[in-house]
Formats: C-alpha cells, structure tokens, sequence
C-alpha cells in the first residue's frame, strides 16, 4: 500500500498532489522571510532523514530533492516572483519613484512571459539598448504596444498619431531641424503648455527650445518613434512649412547685455590701461636688456667677431639693433603710447 508522504511525513492535509512550495515547506503562502523559509526547510529535512535507511527509503530520497528544490526556488528573489505570479500574487515591482517597469504592463497583458521578460532584460544588458527597444528587437512586441507600455512606465499619456491633426502653428515655431534633433513631433498649444509627442522622456535642451519659441513650457506625450518619424516626412515636407526664428527679443536682450557689459568694462579700463602703460616701460627695457646680454656674452664668440667688421667690434649689439629695437617700438605703441 503507498504510503502519503506529505500526509504522514510533513502533516499536510489531503489535497493537490504534489502540494505547492509553500504548503511543502510549511509556510503561510507567499512568505518573503529567507530566514523563516531556511529554518522550515532544515527542520523538515532533518525529520524526513529519519526514514532514509528504512523500507521508504526512496520516497525519503525524493521528497528531500523536493523540499531542496522547494527552499531554492522560495529563497531566489527572481524564482520567487516569478512562481508567486504563477500562483496569482500581484507583485508590486514599483521603484522608489513609484513606477513598474514596462515588462510588468506587458506580463499583465498577457504579451509576454517571465521568461521573455528576463530575456529582454539581459539583451538589453548585453547591447546597450533600451528594454523598450529590446523588446521590439527581439520581436516580441511592435513599437506601438512598446510605446504604450513605455508610456506607462514613465506615467505619460500615448497618443497614436494617426488619430490626432496638430496645430500649424504648433509646427511653424519648431523647424524641422529641432524635430529630427530631438525625435519629438509639436502637437498644439492650450493654455498653459505647449503639448508635444516624445519617443523619450524630454531632455533640458528641448524643454529650454520649446520654452524659447512659445514662452510656455512643454507637456510631454509618448508615441512610437515610428509614428513620429512619419509625422515628420508628413507634415515637413519640403515646401509646407515656413519655419519661423525665435523671437528676436531675446536676441535684443542679449545685445543690450553685451553693450552693457561693453560700458562697465570701459569704465574700468583707466585703471587697466595704467598698468598696461607699467608693463610696457618694463617690457620695453627688458628688449633691450635680454639682447645686450646675449651679445656680449654668448653670440660675440659664437658668431659677431668671425662676421662683423674690425670697426664695429667695439659695438657688437647686432641682436639689440635687429631684434629688440624693432621690439621695444611695437610695444611702445601697443602698450605705452595709448589712445585717449
């Protein structure tokens, strides 16, 4: 007669057979406690030990490698979220920001699994892309249902831009040169934002862009980079748009700064120019200091008496007459004899 090991052996009630990791370790369901579900595992290993030398040897053997099995599955955080889904636990994978990634949406939905989620993870690892696009790549999902899980992720609204006809002039303050810079798409403008289509979370140079040409901040919507790039051929054909330049108030703004800034530097440069003045009387008897020395004591016996007449030989100073006159003069003007 078989005996019911889990019944005899463990005290688990009749039921399903074999009983799930938790009822086998003798857990409440879906315990975190690594501590608690290690101390139930070597307690129940050593009770079933007790039977490995008798007739049930063999059943002893085998329920030892599931209990085993049992605590590594419960006691790996991955295994374990995985199992407990598969028994119905809604696990929440929020991070400190409060969102769940966008493989949680899409194992929601039914359109992956666990394990193609992990896949995507690790591709995404290995090549340096994002999940949302490792998804894609690996065909699991198309870009639209990735752009609707990505949006979910980053708590954006999706928009498909089939459905939507934006503003022009929406499009005729963003040039086309802005849109394929940014992979974005303008849409229209209420009253407080400007609202525009982003494959990614927007950058501060787009946010600044927007800010610059509408004097209102963005409100970013998600759509597939697909959609965007046919908007794009769509609506900035050549010859559709007459792109329109920032306002040219701040360029003036900018222009009443420099000027501004040109006055206070004049009105501090009496000071500058007095020690400019300074450094110019110093460099100017340095020009002729450094080349008299280099004369009389250096190019003398190396070059001037082998080259220069018997009568100039009291007055070597070649390199003082060819060299630092023609320099003491330019720094005279440059830098002593100033304009008032």
């Amino acid at each position: 007669m078989a005996i019911d090991v889990y019944k005899e052996w463990l005290g688990i009630p009749e039921g399903p057979r074999p009983p799930d990791h938790y009822q086998l370790l003798r857990l409440v369901q879906f315990e975190d406690d690594t501590d608690k579900i290690r101390k139930n595992y070597k307690k129940l290993n050593g009770h079933v030990r007790k039977y490995a030398s008798g007739q049930y040897s063999n059943q002893s053997q085998s329920l030892l490698n599931e209990l085993a099995k049992a605590m590594l599955c419960l006691t790996d955080e991955e295994l374990k979220q995985e199992y407990d889904r598969g028994m119905g636990r809604v696990i929440d994978d929020r991070d400190e920001h409060g969102r769940r990634p966008l493989t949680s949406y899409l194992m929601d939905e039914k359109l992956i699994t666990p394990d193609q989620a992990k896949d995507a993870k690790n591709h995404a690892d290995r090549t340096g892309l994002s999940v949302r696009d490792a998804v894609v790549q690996l065909k699991m999902v198309d870009q639209e249902t990735a752009a609707r899980a990505f949006a979910s992720e980053v708590g954006r609204s999706y928009v498909d831009l089939v459905d939507l006809t934006p503003e022009n002039d929406a499009l005729d303050l963003v040039p086309k040169t802005v849109v394929r810079r940014h992979n974005c798409f303008p849409l229209f403008v209420d009253e407080s934002a400007v609202v525009v289509a982003c494959v990614d979370e927007p950058d501060m140079e787009l946010e600044q862009e927007i800010q610059l040409r509408f004097h209102k901040p963005i409100r970013p919507v998600i759509a597939s980079g697909k959609a965007i790039n046919q908007a794009i051929a769509t609506h900035y054909a050549p010859g559709m748009r007459k792109e329109i330049e920032p306002p040219k108030s701040s360029t003036k703004t900018k222009s009443k700064t420099t000027a501004k800034e040109k006055v206070q530097v004049e009105e501090l440069s009496e000071d500058e120019k007095a020690q400019r003045k300074q450094l110019g009387i110093v460099f100017i008897c340095w020009c002729f200091i450094v080349p008299a020395l280099l004369d009389t004591f250096v190019l003398w016996d190396r070059a001037w008496r082998f080259v220069l007449p018997k009568f100039m030989e009291s007055a070597p100073y070649v390199a003082t007459v060819l060299f630092g006159i023609p320099l003491a003069i330019m720094i005279y003007f440059t830098h002593v004899k100033q304009k008032k």
